[in-house]
């Protein structure tokens, strides 16, 4: 069937029905809200300059459609009889000419009108001429196709055979092929694919995508109709006199945001005449074209046999060299947008959010999702909403940092440090190291103090909770982006099965419970022992990382025994400095070198499961990732937070390794500098190099492709200009994104976040780092997707999938972690028992720092008698930082009773902080619903709408049938 023109008018203006959505909307105000997806071809707002393009209908021949449609309708409709086809051919024609939408898109901003059916006739050249889409390498050579997928291949490729066969099916299944030789490389040729309307309503229906059938109706807000009108009205008044903000981008800018006010359906050949048909060429929009002939690319045969299918398996044995959706041409224009508009939505999307000049600007969230598909709008959209949290949490961290900072001279513990001149230290080695004094670490304990200060239990609370409160209320905004996108219906049963993996298990089937066909199974004994050997290679690649860890270990005892004795002063005096400084280099570089090995492992692992659909295999391998390089990353962090000092023994009686090399000590500071140097080592130099191989890597391999293509010269046909080149020849030029899609996005960027919070009572400045690399990082990658990369295939998602359930679990660590730190790591613990115990104001009634503290740095410190361990040093006694008994008492180098009500206070403040923070996360966690209450009363006010709607135009239709057949009509519902 095909759409009814009388069908939404008829239906608007009827008032007898009863029931009737007509007098649901006299009696209620009208309340807007988005949703992305087009309601007619022309509400698809689009670029000025594309505006006469995308007004003519993009069928092979128009005219011939036209005057032909009735049997191309009797065809893909056959419910009609012969006598309604013909009148649904003239109502078609009348639809196509003069759209519903009309008025409402020159009322957003100017379109051309649509070109008629005899002025198309007439002028079939001048148009192609004038469209500077079709000249560009959009369209096929006929210049009215629109080219859907681009395949690649060599010509001197052995794969002759399969080619032809695949070539061959897809043109059984509906696809037209058109084959053009590249202008740069003569080996090269490109297969330019498009799917015919026939094709895409087939498999749309097949797919079960959702398209717009009729103009949303919306329902009114009593409370702010009756009650808060007048005071909605003062707050516009007075927010119109406020300053624009400038971080929003104009809509005159953005048409293609415009609002669209449409409910979707799955798509059905039977019921076309619900759906909003004006114009066959833009009902379906590019992505979703390419989504399309994408699903027939991976379930064509190029063989016989149930293994032998899909583009993936010709891309992996060379038959063909590449596949991806093309470009809508060039990002670049030589005139300014504002005066001339965007010559396509790839050039928009370059000038409203790929520039460096609009880093401070939102992002344009829906034209990303048209563009490249809601998957990739719904990281984009995670991104920018990680990003703006950030801002909160990096102010608190410089807060607490520059307390620190402005506290650092007045710090009783640096003034005892700094004025120990007579305090000798025990030499850190037994035989070339001599005592040291404890002043000599003055510096090294005013650093100390920026990190480990008051501000820090605070800090750690807070991040707590921050954390607690971003997911929370990203769940919130991942519902309104669902929603907008209409991706509400969407669920995974939906999801196709991967092609290997119906390859794989192909004559063992049962059942679906959900869609009751039947369908390939894994056998769980199979699924069981394929998990065996993957979880045995995960344990493997883990306990790989541990070994490179201890190897680090080594590398700190060497070197601190090393710098200690070393005949350089400045190195000696700063030994410490020197060990933890080279010690993080060291670590940094084999973390580089063991991630390459991790991947491919990963990949390896993955593919040997066999999962079912493309998201389990995308949770699969990116758990994978994670455990690998969280491990990586965080192995040696873990080893300075908890292990580092912890035992080292005593002078006279040190612990060593292999018994050759001393256990590593903290300073007498405390610990904490140690895992602040790691941490803002390795986030800073991996942020860098992260930046430089999403964007420097793919800008250097694009400038080597060129320099080859302008050194092969005569290798292909002269191109002066690259202006002249087609688009497919453009996109071959640019490198394909990442074989594992958005895992490596999303995989730095958790990261980036257990960074930040799991050790952040350690190095407060963390999230500000975080904050100024993802503000690079948004327009790193928006510039990478555009201008660096080949179009992406567009995919659909509800969420960001397996990484949620990750970012919570980091949420949940990181309490713990922060807790340990606090109570082990830092000096907090024991500086808060000796200023209430055993300080000069245990007695009295206040406590602050300057004078409960004094004498807190020889009460940390124990004595030694050097000649225990050295006969002729010049020294009787030396200190060195524990709680021990001295050498005179009666059981000399025991613990002493101070050592532990220490330990006793840690042990308690690790539990009352955790059962703290969780109790305030958890409770946070209830206060805020995952979907705000009046979008939940929408979407049900909605659901029940459209199923009104749906009957009352069957009905409507069956009306119609009736008056035409001259007979009752009868047609089952639903």
């Amino acid at each position: 069937m095909v759409h009814h023109s009388g069908s939404i008018q008829s239906f608007k203006q009827q008032k007898g029905m009863h029931t009737s959505i007509s007098e649901i909307l006299k009696e209620k105000s009208l309340k807007p809200s988005r949703r992305s997806l087009p309601c007619l071809a022309q509400s698809q707002t689009h670029p000025i300059n594309l505006n006469h393009f995308l007004s003519v209908p993009l069928t092979p021949e128009p005219k011939a459609e036209v005057e032909g449609l009735s049997q191309s309708v009797s065809n893909s409709c056959s419910l009609l009889p012969p006598q309604a086809a013909e009148d649904g051919k003239d109502q078609y024609v009348e639809e196509s000419e003069v759209t519903p939408c009309e008025t409402r898109a020159e009322e957003t901003f100017p379109l051309q009108k649509p070109v008629t059916r005899v002025k198309l006739e007439a002028r079939p050249n001048s148009i192609q001429r004038k469209n500077p889409a079709r000249s560009s390498g959009l369209f096929f050579r006929e210049g009215r196709k629109r080219i859907d997928y681009i395949l690649v291949y060599k010509k001197s490729s052995p794969q002759v055979e399969k080619r032809c066969t695949f070539e061959k099916n897809l043109r059984a299944e509906g696809l037209m092929l058109e084959k053009e030789p590249s202008l740069t490389n003569n080996d090269i040729m490109f297969v330019k694919v498009h799917a015919p309307w026939d094709t895409l309503c087939k498999y749309a229906e097949q797919m079960n995508i959702r398209m717009p059938f009729r103009k949303k109706c919306y329902f009114t807000d009593w409370k702010s109709k009756t009650l808060g009108s007048r005071f909605h009205l003062r707050c516009r008044q007075i927010k119109s006199w406020l300053p624009r903000n400038p971080m929003k981008l104009d809509k005159e800018a953005l048409p293609d945001l415009e609002e669209t006010d449409c409910y979707t359906a799955p798509f059905s050949r039977a019921r076309m005449h619900h759906f909003t048909i004006s114009n066959r060429g833009t009902f379906f929009s590019n992505s979703t074209r390419s989504r399309i002939v994408h699903h027939v690319l991976q379930r064509t045969k190029y063989e016989e046999g149930k293994s032998k299918m899909g583009i993936n398996r010709l891309l992996g044995n060379s038959t063909y060299e590449a596949a991806f959706p093309p470009h809508e041409g060039g990002y670049k224009s030589r005139h300014p947008i504002k005066t001339h508009g965007a010559q396509n939505h790839r050039h928009l999307l370059y000038e409203r959010w790929a520039r460096w000049g609009i880093w401070y600007k939102y992002q344009p969230l829906d034209l990303i999702r048209r563009y490249f598909g809601e998957k990739i709008g719904l990281y984009f959209a995670w991104l920018g909403w990680y990003t703006g949290m950030l801002i909160p949490a990096a102010l608190v961290g410089v807060f607490v940092f520059l307390y620190g900072l402005f506290t650092m001279d007045s710090s009783q513990v640096s003034k005892e440090i700094c004025e120990a001149n007579t305090t000798i230290m025990c030499p850190m080695c037994e035989d070339t190291c001599e005592p040291w004094k404890l002043s000599d670490s003055c510096v090294y304990a005013k650093v100390t103090h920026l990190f480990d200060n008051g501000g820090t239990v605070f800090f750690a609370i807070f991040m707590a909770i921050w954390a607690t409160v971003f997911l929370e209320f990203w769940k919130r905004r991942r519902a309104e982006l669902t929603y907008d996108w209409d991706l509400i219906d969407w669920e995974e049963e939906e999801e196709e099965l991967r092609p290997q993996f119906e390859a794989k298990y192909s004559r063992v089937e049962r059942v679906n419970p959900i869609s009751g066909k039947p369908e390939p199974f894994q056998p769980f004994s199979d699924k069981l022992s394929r998990l065996m050997v993957s979880v045995s290679g995960i344990f493997f690649m883990i306990s790989l990382v541990l070994t490179a860890v201890f190897a680090v270990v080594v590398f700190r005892l060497i070197a601190m025994e090393k710098f200690a004795s070393l005949n350089w002063y400045f190195v000696k005096k700063n030994w410490q400095f020197a060990t933890s400084g080279t010690g993080v280099c060291i670590n940094f570089m084999i973390i580089m070198s063991l991630n390459v090995v991790y991947e491919k492992v990963a990949y390896l692992l993955t593919n040997l499961e066999h999962p079912r659909t493309d998201s389990e295999w995308e949770n699969s391998f990116s758990l994978k990732m994670f455990l690998f390089q969280f491990v990586n990353l965080n192995s040696s962090t873990f080893y300075i937070a908890f292990f580092l000092g912890r035992f080292a023994g005593r002078p006279g009686k040190y612990n060593k390794l292999f018994n050759r090399w001393r256990l590593e000590e903290c300073h007498p500071s405390g610990c904490l500098i140690d895992l602040c140097l790691q941490m803002g080592v390795i986030m800073f130099f991996k942020q860098i190099w992260n930046n430089f191989m999403e964007l420097g890597y793919p800008l250097l391999q694009n400038w080597w492709s060129r320099r080859k293509m302008k050194k092969r010269g005569g290798g292909g046909q002269n191109v002066e200009n690259k202006a002249q080149l087609p688009q497919w020849d453009k996109d071959w030029n640019l490198q394909p994104m990442n074989a594992h899609g958005l895992v490596d996005e999303y995989l730095e960027m958790v990261l980036q976040f257990g960074f930040t919070t799991i050790f952040v009572a350690a190095f407060p400045l963390a999230p500000l780092l975080a904050l100024l690399n993802n503000i690079i990082e948004i327009r790193l990658d928006a510039y990478k997707f555009v201008t660096q990369w080949r179009r992406p295939m567009p995919a659909r998602a509800t969420d960001i999938g397996i990484w949620h359930g990750i970012l919570e679990g980091i949420g949940v660590l990181a309490v713990i972690t922060n807790a340990f730190v606090i109570a082990i790591t830092s000096d907090y613990i024991p500086r808060f028992v000796y200023a209430f115990k055993y300080g000069p104001c245990r007695d009295k009634g206040y406590h602050h720092d300057d004078e409960c503290l004094q004498g807190y740095m020889n009460s940390s410190l124990s004595v030694f008698d050097i000649r225990e361990m050295k006969n002729d040093s010049q020294f009787r006694y030396c200190r060195y930082r524990d709680y021990r008994a001295p050498p005179w008492s009666s059981g000399p180098y025991e613990f002493t009773l101070q050592f532990w009500h220490v330990l006793a206070a840690r042990l308690a403040f690790i539990i009352v902080f955790e059962h703290l923070v969780y109790g305030i996360k958890s409770f946070i966690a209830y206060l805020i619903p995952d979907m705000p209450k009046d979008l939940c009363d929408r979407m049900r006010r909605e659901k029940y709408l459209m199923q009104e709607m749906m009957y009352e135009a069957e009905l409507e239709h069956l009306q119609k049938e009736r008056k035409k057949n001259g007979r009752r009509y009868h047609h089952e519902w639903p």
